[in-house]
């Protein structure tokens, strides 16, 4: 069965088809815990329930991260590191072009250019992904109801899970 985000690019496949690509691009050099923690920031940032949603269910189920911990206090949770990369992707969603300090941040923590490219251009993927979606009015998936009640809600931070 197709997912609800899925459905909604069937009248244009080739743009689903292409953002996988770009996707597939971004993950190639990057750590999965990275993308997913800059991916989550970003989600919560935008307001994208659906991505919110998906990606923090990823980082509790296949990474084993405490995502109601991260959510509530990231500075207590996470690496000074995972903080700064996540502050980043909502510096780029809030204002791209207020992000000099937040980047600079990143590279007085270690991270080479690359590594801070691959976060930028994680952040911006989530902009367009999730504006699609929540343009497009798609409502997260059902299965997402099941969700222990706290990390569902902290989840949800835009549109309401879809019925079944």
């Amino acid at each position: 069965m197709a997912t609800n985000y899925e459905n909604a690019f069937e009248q244009r496949p080739d743009v689903y088809a292409a953002w996988r690509q770009l996707v597939t691009s971004i993950k190639a050099n990057m750590d999965e815990r990275r993308y997913e923690l800059v991916t989550l920031a970003a989600a919560q940032r935008l307001k994208s329930s659906y991505c919110s949603l998906v990606h923090g269910t990823l980082l509790r189920d296949q990474l084993g991260e405490n995502v109601l911990a991260i959510l509530r206090d990231r500075v207590e949770t996470l690496s000074e590191v995972d903080v700064a990369v996540m502050e980043l992707a909502e510096q780029i969603v809030d204002d791209a072009t207020a992000s000099d300090a937040k980047r600079e941040r990143l590279r007085e923590l270690g991270l080479t250019d690359d590594e801070i490219m691959d976060v930028v251009l994680t952040a911006t993927a989530r902009c367009f992904f999730s504006k699609t979606l929540d343009g497009l009015a798609v409502l997260p998936d059902a299965e997402h109801e099941a969700l222990d009640p706290d990390l569902r809600d902290a989840l949800v931070v835009g549109r309401p899970i879809a019925s079944a």
